[in-house]
């Protein structure tokens, strides 16, 4: 067979994805009363807040970056249902293994704007002491576990902290984030075997948003869609539109009880789309059509959901103008401390390494110390 760089075409007849709220965020017509997900006046506010955060930090951090005073960032414009959809149904006890563009979850399980910028800057107070790229960002007391640069290694770590969740008898729950590029990977295949096999209590979240940095979802996979590839592994997949903020509450419940309630994996596939570059190192100009963005932007899981609050007369513009500027005075503040901070000092290079310090550390330790400084010229 001849093989062509623009690989096979889209596959054809891919089912709608499930969703609850159309671009006027009104519910769907004729929806079972059932399959609609209890969300609170207050609590419909508060993700409306939380993404709002999650917009207004990543257009300030990405500028930032083009100014010279970050190195990398990520963002995820467009992409924010996926984030409060899974975090809003989770219990504190449950473990999330997060992928390049969740951090609205990180912030929902109580990550603070100090503690997310000071981890861009690898300062001082940089939760995971400068040893880690911007944006890969680690929540111990949320039980958000560090993100990893290799591509899928959550996976098969999020199967096993799952399967430990079961050995302890605990009903704890753990979601893996991953997008759809990922399901090319040989962890992806390994994660979801096990998980099948043993019945895991995991949720597999694939956050397919069009692109693996340049390569388009047909040429992942010949496969209608990626949730179909959980039938393989003798558990349910749902194909769900991500940017319904209501419709990725309730697909992620129903797999959340699930896996709760000791029935195995879930597979859900959040349709988005990535607005915005890869990375701050990224130029989709050279592999997209720069109109596609323009065509998503009606789906706005924000303005969706916005549109949703008003019809439930729940939404105010005072309100929203009052809520922006308490962020973004938020996100000013944490950008002013990190920046006074200085960098983690030397030693801690050595440790977090062993409990007790064995003696050759030490000794290099002490070596270093004992070097002399050198001023820096920027001092």
């Amino acid at each position: 067979m001849l093989m062509t760089t623009d690989g096979p075409s889209p596959p054809q007849d891919v089912p709608e994805p499930f969703w609850l709220l159309d671009l006027e965020g009104r519910l769907r017509p004729g929806v079972d009363p059932q399959a609609i997900p209890q969300v609170s006046d207050e609590d419909c506010r508060r993700l409306l807040r939380a993404m709002l955060q999650v917009r207004i930090v990543d257009d300030r951090m990405m500028k930032l970056q083009r100014q010279g005073r970050l190195g990398f960032y990520m963002q995820s414009t467009g992409e924010e249902a996926t984030h409060f959809g899974v975090a809003y149904v989770l219990r504190p006890s449950d473990w999330v293994f997060p992928s390049y563009r969740e951090p609205g979850v990180a912030f929902w399980r109580g990550y603070t704007l100090r503690a997310f910028t000071n981890q861009l800057f690898g300062n001082a107070e940089d939760p995971v002491r400068g040893r880690q790229m911007p944006v890969h960002h680690s929540f111990r007391a949320g039980n958000f576990v560090s993100i990893s640069s290799p591509v899928g290694t959550q996976i098969p770590q999020a199967v096993g902290a799952a399967m430990a969740a079961r050995i302890l008898r605990r009903d704890d729950v753990v979601v893996v984030y991953f997008g759809e590029g990922t399901a090319s990977t040989g962890d992806f295949h390994v994660g979801m075997n096990f998980a099948g096999v043993f019945r895991s209590p995991v949720v597999f979240v694939c956050r397919n948003n069009g692109w693996a940095i340049s390569t388009p979802g047909h040429l992942q996979t010949a496969a209608p869609t990626v949730a179909q590839k959980a039938v393989a592994y003798g558990f349910p997949g749902a194909r769900v539109d991500g940017n319904d903020l209501l419709a990725m509450i309730a697909a992620t419940q129903a797999a959340v009880n699930r896996a709760r309630a000791g029935e195995g994996p879930t597979l859900l596939e959040a349709v988005t789309y990535r607005r915005a570059a890869h990375s701050s190192s990224d130029d989709p100009s050279v592999y997209r059509d720069p109109q596609e963005p323009k065509q998503w932007e009606e789906r706005d899981p924000i303005e969706r959901w916005r549109r949703y609050l008003k019809n439930r007369g729940i939404w105010e513009e005072a309100w929203e103008a009052r809520v922006r500027e308490e962020i973004v005075e938020a996100v000013q503040d944490a950008l002013q401390h990190a920046e006074q901070v200085g960098p983690p000092p030397l030693d801690t290079l050595f440790e977090d390494v062993y409990a007790q310090m064995p003696a050759n550390l030490r000794e290099q330790r002490e070596e270093l110390l004992a070097l002399p400084r050198q001023k820096s010229p920027h001092a």
